[in-house]
């Protein structure tokens, strides 16, 4: 007879909002949103990046410490160019590298990025779901799922800091890149 566990699942999640201007060639931007390959890999760490396919892409999110534990999250993620001109992202599947301490890890990622006669919006929602590890079982779930949303919060907002400068940067080097002679 096995014995069922009654665990909890520790869950936690961030949400960033993206509004950035773009004061040359903002009407290019529709065109840009298409290249999928360059467009994501100027808003993640490219030399973390590497794509699978069309629409296809393994990332490596940047390791980070949590009361002494390194975790190596590791996500695929999945790439849509909507009818409505709008890039979507989202995880197909997630693991925690190097870990081996859970098995019911989930990471979701809903990403939305769209230009406007301004610039650019957009909107990330970060999500985990993952059972609290043995090493960590003496430390409430409370304090558990706060210090994992503000390690969210922490992703995005280096991710929405990066699309600010490395995003903006691309494109303009895009737009040059592409220009008639």
């Amino acid at each position: 007879m096995t014995r069922q566990k009654l665990i909890m699942p520790l869950a936690f999640q961030a949400r960033q909002k993206l509004d950035l201007p773009v004061r040359e060639n903002a009407d290019r931007l529709p065109a840009y949103l298409l290249q999928q390959e360059r467009v994501v890999g100027a808003m993640l760490d490219s030399s973390k990046l590497t794509p699978l396919g069309p629409g296809s892409f393994r990332y490596n999110v940047t390791s980070f410490k949590v009361f002494q534990l390194v975790v190596n999250p590791v996500v695929s993620i999945g790439v849509v160019n909507s009818d409505d001109g709008k890039l979507r992202m989202h995880a197909t599947d997630s693991e925690l590298d190097g870990l081996g301490l859970v098995d019911d890890f989930d990471l979701s990622l809903e990403a939305i990025l769209f230009s406007t006669s301004n610039g650019l919006e957009g909107e990330a929602l970060l999500g985990v779901t993952v059972s609290q590890p043995p090493l960590l079982k003496l430390i409430p779930k409370q304090v558990l799922e706060s210090t994992g949303q503000s390690v969210l919060n922490g992703i995005l907002i280096g991710i929405k800091a990066r699309v600010g400068k490395q995003l903006i940067e691309d494109f303009d080097s895009w737009c040059k890149e592409s220009d008639p002679l």
